[in-house]
């Protein structure tokens, strides 16, 4: 009969402690998914920004068949509000030897996967350099 009595009283402090502790397990999940998520943010503006310095380098190569380029990544992997950038912007009548940058930009909070509480206002970009070939 003692037995029985410590169970019952029992019961209550363990959904006490879960009320407690789900919370912070839930911010902790949370959080976790959202830091994947911008992790994959950032591998899809460095893979982005890699594929466009790949054409850049091609000769006859125009700036619209760059942008296309990293557009068409972006745009399957769902990136929203991204900018791209090719330096030196006259890259086509570069010299060959010359390094060519494209960089690629996102803003976190519109890439979120919940609201922006963890990466507020921040900015992911993702660069690669090239040099023009022959």
């Amino acid at each position: 009969m003692l037995r029985t009595r410590r169970k019952h009283a029992r019961s209550g402090a363990a959904a006490l402690e879960f009320a407690i502790i789900a919370p912070v397990l839930l911010i902790i999940l949370l959080g976790t998914i959202e830091t994947c998520s911008m992790i994959f943010l950032q591998q899809s503006l460095t893979i982005g920004a890699y594929e466009a310095a790949r054409v850049s380098i091609i000769p006859n190569a125009t700036t619209s068949d760059v942008v296309d380029a990293a557009e068409k990544l972006l745009d399957t992997r769902k990136v929203q509000g991204y900018s791209i950038t090719v330096t030196p912007s006259n890259f086509p009548s570069a010299a060959y030897g010359t390094f060519i940058r494209v960089e690629v930009r996102a803003p976190c909070n519109s890439n979120s996967s919940f609201s922006p509480f963890f990466y507020n206002s921040k900015t992911l970009t993702g660069s690669v350099e090239m040099m023009k070939e022959f």
